[in-house]
C-alpha cells in the first residue's frame, strides 16, 4: 500500500465517523510559543485541547509535517526520522477512549489489512496520582489483542508542564518468527499508534488538575506505518525515499548508515527550508545548520571534494512536492550551497587554529571557551577536527 493510499484511507475513515480534516500547518509554532518547531500533530491544536472551541466542531483529523531535535541521534536505525509526517485523530470533549480504540483497531485490522494476531496494546497501569486505565484494558481484552500494563511508558505529555493524560499505544509485530513475550522486552514490536486519553494539566509543582473537558488525542507516524505495510524492514525502505535511494548511492557511495543519514538530514533540511528558515547561529536557524554540516561531515569523511552542487534536482523537487511546499528548488540549492561554502571556510580556519602550539595537548574548558568565543568553533567541531 502506497505512503498517499495510506494517508487517504485514513482520512476517509474517520470523515465518514464525523472527523473534519483540518489543514495541517507548518513546521514553525505560533508566534510567542517557546518550542523552536512543531514537535506533534496536537501541538498546534492545545488551545482547542483546553478548552477553545475549534471552528470545525469538535471530531477532527489531520496530516501535520513534524520535526524532533531529540531523535537526531537516532536518525539511521529502522525507525527515527528527524522530519517526518504525523496522521492524527481528535475528540475535543465529544467521545472517549474506548471508542477511539475501537475505531483505531478496526481500521488497522479492515481497513489496512493487519493481522490481528500481529498486535499487542500497552496501557496505564496507574502510579501515584492515577489509577489503572482500566477502560483501555477492558477494550483489548474484549478483542481479544495481548495487553501489557505498564507506568511510566504509557503517560503522554507535551513537556513538563501542560495537557498531559495516560494512553494506549498499538505495536506490531516485526519478526521472522510468530509473536512472542511484550513490547517493553522485545524491539521487534514497533509502536505504530498512540491513544491519548487527555483529560490532565500538569502544573509547575507537579500535581495534575483536570481540563475543562475530556480528549482524545491520536498520533501515528506515517512513513514508519508505511513501511510495514510495504514490508520493508525500515523507514528508509518505503515508497517515499523511492528517489533517494535510486539517486544518492550512485552519487556518494557510502555504507548504510551514512547513506540514511544523508538521507534522513538532507531532506529534513529542505522542509526546514521551505518552511522560511535560514541557516544561523541560534534557535531554529542553528538546527538547520547543524543538519546540513552533519551531513556534510559524512560526505567529506572519505571525499573532501564532494558538494551539494551536485545534488540532483529531482530530490529537492520531490521533497518540496510531497510536503506541499512552494518554495523554488533553486533557493533551496543557494541556502545549502552558502551554508556548505561556510563550513569549508570555518574548517579551514579551526585547522589553523588548532595547529597553534597552545592546542596540541589535552584541551581546558578555558581553552573551548576561548575557541567558541574568540573563533566560532563549537566543541564538536573542535573535537572532529582533532580526531583527523
Amino acid at each position: 500500500m502506497s505512503t498517499d493510499r495510506v494517508v487517504r484511507t485514513f482520512i476517509e475513515y474517520f470523515e465518514e465517523r464525523g472527523h473534519r480534516r483540518i489543514t495541517g500547518s507548518t513546521l514553525l509554532p505560533p508566534p510567542g510559543d517557546p518550542v523552536l518547531f512543531t514537535t506533534s500533530g496536537m501541538h498546534p491544536l492545545t488551545p482547542y485541547l483546553e478548552g477553545r472551541p475549534h471552528p470545525l466542531g469538535r471530531r477532527l483529523v489531520n496530516l501535520q509535517r513534524c520535526l524532533r531535535t531529540t531523535d537526531l541521534e537516532e536518525v539511521g536505525d529502522t525507525t527515527h526520522l528527524t522530519v517526518f509526517e504525523m496522521l492524527g485523530t481528535w475528540s475535543l470533549g465529544d467521545y472517549e477512549g474506548p471508542q477511539s480504540l475501537d475505531w483505531g483497531y478496526d481500521l488497522l485490522t479492515e481497513g489496512l489489512g493487519i493481522d490481528p494476531g500481529l498486535l499487542h496494546a500497552t496501557v496505564h497501569g496507574g502510579d501515584e496520582q492515577v489509577g489503572p486505565d482500566t477502560a483501555s484494558l477492558r477494550v483489548w481484552q474484549d478483542r481479544g489483542v495481548p495487553v501489557e500494563l505498564t507506568e511510566e511508558d504509557n503517560w503522554w505529555s507535551n513537556g513538563p508542564v501542560g495537557p498531559c493524560g495516560p494512553d494506549s499505544e498499538i505495536f506490531l509485530w516485526t519478526g521472522d518468527t510468530p509473536p512472542r513475550s511484550t513490547p517493553t522486552r522485545d524491539d521487534r514490536w514497533v509502536e505504530v499508534w498512540n491513544h491519548v486519553t487527555m483529560r490532565y494539566r500538569r502544573l509547575d509543582d507537579g500535581s495534575l488538575v483536570p481540563l475543562p473537558q475530556r480528549n482524545i488525542d491520536t498520533g501515528l507516524g506515517l512513513e514508519r506505518l508505511a513501511s510495514l505495510l510495504q514490508g520493508r524492514s525500515s523507514v528508509f525502505e518505503c515508497d517515499v525515499f523511492d528517489p533517494w535511494r535510486r539517486l544518492v548511492p550512485a552519487l556518494w557511495p557510502l555504507d548504510e548508515l551514512s547513506l540514511r543519514l544523508v538521507y534522513d538530514h538532507l531532506r529534513s533540511a529542505v522542509v526546514v527550508i521551505g518552511d522560511g528558515v535560514t541557516p544561523a547561529a541560534t534557535g531554529r536557524g542553528y538546527v538547520l545548520r547543524r543538519l546540513v554540516r552533519r551531513v556534510l561531515t559524512v560526505l567529506w569523511r572519505d571525499d573532501p571534494s564532494r558538494s551539494l552542487h551536485d545534488l540532483p534536482d529531482e530530490l529537492l523537487t520531490h521533497t518540496l512536492d510531497h510536503f506541499r511546499q512552494n518554495g523554488e528548488t533553486a533557493g533551496v540549492r543557494r541556502l545549502l550551497l552558502d551554508e556548505e561554502r561556510r563550513f569549508r571556510g570555518l574548517l579551514e580556519r579551526g585547522r589553523q587554529v588548532l595547529a597553534r602550539p597552545r592546542f596540541h595537548g589535552p584541551l581546558t574548558g578555558e581553552d573551548f571557551r576561548y575557541l567558541h568565543d574568540t573563533h566560532g568553533l563549537p566543541r564538536d567541531l573542535v573535537m572532529s577536527l582533532r580526531e583527523r
